[in-house]
């Protein structure tokens, strides 16, 4: 019997090719039938979505922001970084990197990709669990704007649920806006790590400037990180987000945005990062939070941290970092004096290595003269080295010669101190002189005479370590800043500069069953006869008392209330030196109507407040109150210029000045509190120091000493400033009835009818 030949080998590629055929035609019945289900449970859950009329009012949070006088933004309330920006600021390189990175089809498809996701969809099925399918930039973006009607769910039948709702928001999104629309939105709502949302603060907080501006290595490493941002952004790892980054390029090369060799090129180059993963410190921290508080009370916190709020404020931005480095300045100058304390933190006890530690703080390279926080490395040779960053610094024996102490005895490897950085040197290293966080508090508040505008506000010595503000909050004793008001009733009553008081020891009826008062001077001497001026310039005592008790304390205690201090005044005669309290912002108010002819302006915080469209919500503008006699308060401001001539307050750096100026020094017992308010014919400044829990600040530490070099720094920067834009200096003005006349000492200002010729006081 003759065997059946063998199929010939030449037939079995065809059978393959059939079977192949099959294999394709059952696929797309498979395909055919997930399309088909789909649909039907697409149009199952039509009823289950919003209308999609909702985008039309699309309104993400944006960041609040604070405007200064200058126009520029010094401080922000949000939840979330974003910026809203237009489809005409997103440029071309950005939106290529975008659509390269994450849905290569966008410009085609009309929302959704049918086969990619019913291939996913089988996946899903037979692999019974997840199978990621490839979302595209519509269904993401119909993922961010409905997270509640589509789920957060994403596994099991549940995330099934939420991907065909998805896909059906993607397509009705696709019928109603264009593409450009649809991008817009896109850049405008997704996360970027580090609470940055949307491309224009991505592009700020990684590269320090807008997103029209960004170049192709930028836009590419921006778009890289969208997947994860908080893993793939340069600040979590710089390393992976190059990988991104060059993923990106790649795609935009296949996808002819850019050439191969462009790719390649940029691939070559590092990320450069110029922003910071945490928004700076604001230049004015207890302004800020003032304002805060005031806007929370009127429009809730919802809209003040999400509703794009601009906020405007009459803040100087230079007078308010000019009050910000004195003020800190001078703490550290008083803390010294009490000596150096311990560093509280070693980061070798934390078992942690001096060689990959980084601080917070470590974001920029320092600048000369700026205190920042170092890491002692070593201390050798009377030295101490520290490392700022990659930097490295040397505290030599002048840098903490103010210690008194050896550097051994002072540091050891692994504390964390501060220091100043000095000088700079060739190899990138740098001198320094060791500082320490100041316990001594302090507070500044400068206003517009003419406006009541609250220029700069400074509450403690650091906002991170306290938020109470001392500037509004604290109320102190105010020493002899209250004579000016005891003054100012006398010159009310018919007394002159040039009337006569006598400075010597007295008693007074201090009241039914207690000691007599005897008031003592700062120096523990007299001074015997001498002119109203004179006791003032020199803030004797005793005659501010003997004045307050013959002119009575009701009449004197109604200048201050005049003048808007709202703090209750006992009606004690030692209320004329200065045993009543205040706060620094109201005895601020109350000295700034002297040079403003008597005139107070109510202190104003807040302009004016628009939303996001830019419609005024609020808008308060200055409240004049003629507080006192004009001709009186020139009087008492010429007095107060002789402070700073010849008084208290007169010294070198004053002087040099050359600067119409005015003021008055307050100290009280066991040099608890030190003050200085001053003024010139536009602003009004004043400063005060002291402890919390009240003890001395320092021995002899005075309001000439302590707060009066505070105040001169700053408003030597204001001058300065001033001296650049006007062409004279300013003057007091000064009141048609006001008059000079000679003196036994000189020339001097009088009211009309109360000069030597004219009448006297009663």
């Amino acid at each position: 019997m003759t065997r059946p030949s063998p199929p010939s080998t030449s037939l079995r590629p065809s059978r393959w090719k059939r079977w192949g055929r099959l294999f394709g035609i059952s696929a797309l019945f498979v395909a055919a039938a997930v399309l088909g289900t789909a649909a039907g449970v697409l149009f199952a859950f039509s009823d289950d979505l919003p209308e999609i009329s909702a985008l039309d009012d699309y309104s993400p949070g944006i960041i609040t922001r604070v405007i200064g006088r200058d126009g520029s933004v010094v401080g922000e309330f949000a939840t979330e970084r974003r910026q809203i920006v237009s489809y005409e600021d997103i440029p071309p390189v950005v939106r290529h990197a975008i659509i390269s990175a994450e849905d290569g089809e966008f410009m085609k498809h009309g929302g959704i990709h049918p086969i990619l996701m019913a291939w996913a969809a089988v996946n899903d099925v037979l692999a019974r669990g997840r199978t990621p399918g490839r979302s595209t930039i519509t269904q993401q973006l119909a993922r961010q704007l409905f997270p509640d009607t589509v789920g957060f769910e994403r596994a099991g039948m549940a995330g099934r649920v939420r991907k065909i709702k998805e896909a059906l928001v993607a397509l009705q999104i696709e019928k109603r806006y264009s593409k450009s629309e649809i991008l817009t939105m896109y850049c405008n709502k997704v996360a970027w790590g580090n609470r940055a949302f949307g491309i224009e603060a991505a592009s700020r907080l990684y590269f320090g400037k807008p997103a029209k501006e960004v170049t192709l290595n930028e836009a590419a490493t921006l778009a890289g990180m969208l997947p994860a941002p908080q893993r793939y952004n340069p600040y979590a790892s710089m390393q992976l987000s190059a990988r991104r980054r060059n993923y990106v390029l790649d795609r935009m090369a296949e996808d002819s945005y850019i050439t191969k060799a462009e790719a390649e090129a940029e691939k070559a180059k590092p990320i450069v990062t110029r922003g910071q993963p945490a928004p700076p410190p604001s230049v004015a921290p207890y302004l800020l939070e003032s304002l805060r508080t005031q806007l929370e009370e009127q429009y809730g916190a919802k809209t003040v941290y999400e509703g794009g709020l601009v906020i405007k404020t009459g803040i100087d931005p230079a007078l308010q970092r000019s009050a910000n480095r004195a003020l800190d300045d001078g703490l550290r100058r008083l803390d010294k004096m009490r000596g150096f304390r311990k560093p509280s933190r070693n980061i070798v006890d934390e078992k942690r290595s001096l060689d990959t530690f980084r601080h917070p703080r470590w974001t920029h390279e320092p600048v000369a003269g700026e205190v920042i926080a170092a890491l002692v490395t070593a201390v050798e040779g009377g030295s101490i080295r520290v490392r700022v960053g990659r930097l490295t610094g040397v505290v030599g024996r002048s840098g903490y010669a103010w210690t008194r102490r050896k550097a051994e005895d002072l540091v050891r490897p692994g504390d964390l101190v501060e220091v100043r950085i000095g000088k700079s040197r060739a190899e990138g290293s740098f001198d320094a002189d060791l500082e320490q966080p100041p316990t001594l508090e302090g507070a500044v508040v400068a206003i517009d005479n003419h406006t009541g505008e609250i220029l700069a506000m400074i509450g403690g010595a650091n906002f991170e370590r306290s938020q109470f503000n001392r500037a509004v909050q604290a109320k102190r004793q105010v020493g002899s800043l209250f004579k000016p008001f005891v003054y100012l009733a006398a010159i009310d009553s018919g007394y002159t500069a040039a009337s006569i008081l006598s400075d010597v020891p007295t008693s007074f009826d201090a009241g039914a069953g207690q000691p007599p008062y005897e008031p003592k001077n700062y120096d523990r001497e007299f001074k015997g006869d001498l002119t109203l001026r004179r006791a003032l310039e020199l803030s004797r005592n005793v005659p501010a008392v003997a004045l307050m008790d013959k002119l009575g304390p009701p009449n004197v205690l109604r200048y201050p209330k005049l003048l808007g201090i709202t703090t209750p005044l006992p009606e004690f005669l030692s209320v004329a030196i200065g045993a009543a309290e205040g706060t620094l912002i109201e005895m601020t108010s109350a000295y700034s109507a002297f040079p403003n002819q008597g005139v107070r302006m109510k202190p104003l915080l807040l302009l004016d407040v628009r939303d996001r469209e830019g419609t005024l919500l609020e808008q308060h503008r200055p409240e004049p109150n003629q507080a006192i006699h004009a001709d009186s308060a020139y009087i008492v401001a010429e007095l107060l210029h002789g402070v700073v001539q010849h008084g208290t307050a007169a010294n070198a750096d004053t002087a040099a000045l050359n600067w119409p100026l005015a003021g008055k020094t307050g100290t009280t017992d066991d040099y608890t509190d030190a003050w200085f308010i001053g003024f010139d014919p536009d602003i009004t400044v004043g400063v005060w120091l002291g402890f919390d829990q009240k003890k001395m600040i320092a021995d002899k530490a005075t309001g000439t000493t302590a707060a009066l070099p505070i105040w001169t720094a700053i408003m030597k920067d204001w001058v300065g400033r001033r001296r650049a834009e006007l062409k004279a200096p300013p003057e007091f003005l000064r009141p048609g009835n006001i008059v000079i006349a000679n003196t036994a000492n000189g020339p001097e200002f009088f009211i009309s009818g109360t000069e030597p010729s004219g009448r006297r006081p009663n």
